[in-house]
């Protein structure tokens, strides 16, 4: 029975030291390596500040910005990177139905769109974590006479917004994973550098 005990604690020990210090170092040093930037929680850096990760969202509630999608931890003042999740409501949930609602009706109004007019769904609900950084080009195509209003940019400055818009759109992942994708925070980053 002692022996067995001694065994099993031997046992623990070892599986403890490969599988939560050996294995956990050696995967941390080795995308340390290979992947510096993504280990390193792709940070962007604007001259030389830290401003974001481009695999969070960040709100931008200012109409001068590009809106990113809504966030399942949106406390009207700031995403809550902390607790992200989705919100687990499905079709029948009646807060749901009605945060989809006026989202719609308040992305119509920012947007002078008729009150029937679609509204990419990307702009209507969250994603899977709640802090997807990305948005459909259609999204934020549909975004750009606002911005540009806002700004008061010139039909000049309007034309090289729509090409930052054109230029931002990121292709799917190896080429066929997901959908063309726009990353807001840096649409917003090229935007500031724009005006």
């Amino acid at each position: 029975m002692k022996s067995q005990i001694l065994s099993a604690l031997r046992m623990l020990l070892v599986l403890t030291l490969l599988t939560g210090v050996l294995y956990p170092a050696v995967v941390t040093l080795v995308a340390e390596v290979v992947f510096p930037r993504q280990a390193a929680g792709s940070v962007i850096t604007v001259d030389g500040k830290i401003v974001g990760s481009e695999l969070l969202a960040q709100r931008f509630a200012n109409a001068t910005y590009f809106w990113p999608r809504p966030s399942a931890g949106d406390d009207l003042t700031n995403y809550v990177t902390v607790a992200s999740a989705a919100s687990n409501k499905g079709p029948t949930a009646a807060d749901l139905k009605s945060n989809v609602t006026v989202r719609a009706v308040a992305f119509r109004q920012a947007h002078g769109l008729k009150p029937d007019a679609p509204v990419p769904s990307d702009m209507l609900f969250t994603s899977g974590s709640g802090l997807d950084p990305h948005i459909s080009p259609e999204a934020a195509r549909l975004q750009i006479e606002r911005v540009a209003l806002e700004r008061k940019f010139s039909a000049e400055q309007k034309q090289r917004l729509v090409t930052l818009v054109e230029q931002s759109i990121e292709p799917p992942q190896l080429g066929f994973l997901g959908e063309p994708r726009v990353n807001v925070l840096k649409l917003n980053i090229g935007l500031d550098q724009l005006h």
